[in-house]
């Protein structure tokens, strides 16, 4: 980590010398470092992480958080024993809590602490309220980069999201924020075979946003069409009509379409609901 600290930190001193007294605006420092790739002089992954620094600048709260509807939260009343279930199965690390309404975040818990109550045996006595820690508030419009240095400021990894009215509108995480610069960090929604479509219910799909539209028509029975793109994804930002953020849904026939990961540059992975029960096409196969 320290050698890939250095070698980034190199990059920039070089770029910064030899860009110095020749970029007048954003799109020739742009079209500058775009030569210095052309030139050796820094790499891809340099350029893609430059282009995220100056690109944070640009994006607001909205367009990176997890939308209201998508969010896992906890009610401050609930017992310990309702809580662990929900805790266990969506695999987060931080809660928004509420209490008894969808706009009164009253605090984040830390699933750490929770473990922690439970390893010394207290959880008989449980009180959610002893592990809560304060909820940070960010209204949606706030920059990116400013929302990096509160967070690297005041160690926080979450923020709550609010509108122009005070009413919740998402959750934000540093992890968010910090993907719009060096790209997709794994989390739970991620894929770790090489399936690009994978069963989560009777009637939920995981599908990434790469899966050739001809192995969907194929999995679904279906018959998507589309002559300017290949992809799942393309279709989708196709019908959209703009990259979408997450959370966003659209309906494709009658099969619904939820987009659980995005960024400024991809649709990363959707969540696929079609009206009928679906037999995946393994299981298919060995039928015939």
């Amino acid at each position: 980590m320290i050698k890939l600290h250095e070698r980034f930190k190199s990059c920039i001193q070089d770029l910064g010398r030899s860009l110095s007294g020749r970029v007048q605006d954003r799109e020739g420092l742009m079209r500058q470092m775009r030569e210095a790739l052309e030139c050796g002089l820094i790499d891809l992954d340099a350029l893609e992480m430059l282009e995220g620094v100056l690109g944070v600048a640009e994006i607001q709260v909205r367009d990176i958080m997890v939308p209201r509807s998508q969010m896992v939260t906890l009610e401050r009343d609930a017992s310990a024993a309702t809580l662990l279930p929900i805790i266990v199965e969506s695999g987060h690390s931080r809660f928004p809590v509420l209490d008894g309404h969808r706009d009164d975040i009253v605090g984040i818990l830390l699933a750490k602490d929770v473990l922690r109550v439970f390893a010394a045996s207290m959880k008989e006595n449980f009180d959610i309220r002893e592990c809560m820690r304060p909820a940070v508030i960010v209204p949606e419009s706030k920059r990116v980069n400013v929302l990096l240095k509160e967070f690297r400021r005041n160690r926080n990894h979450m923020a709550i999201v609010i509108d122009e009215y005070g009413g919740v509108a998402g959750l934000v995480t540093i992890e968010d924020a910090i993907e719009q610069i060096v790209g997709d960090i794994d989390d739970e929604y991620d894929i770790e075979d090489e399936k690009n479509i994978r069963k989560e219910s009777e009637q939920e799909f995981f599908v990434r946003g790469d899966t050739p539209i001809e192995d969907f028509n194929e999995y679904f029975g279906v018959a998507l069409l589309d002559d300017e793109f290949d992809t799942v994804a393309g279709l989708v930002m196709k019908q959209l009509g703009h990259l979408p953020r997450r959370g966003e849904s659209l309906f494709l026939g009658k099969i619904e379409f939820r987009v659980l990961r995005a960024d400024q540059r991809k649709l990363h992975a959707l969540k696929v609901i079609p009206p009928y029960d679906v037999i995946p096409l393994e299981e298919r196969l060995k039928r015939d």
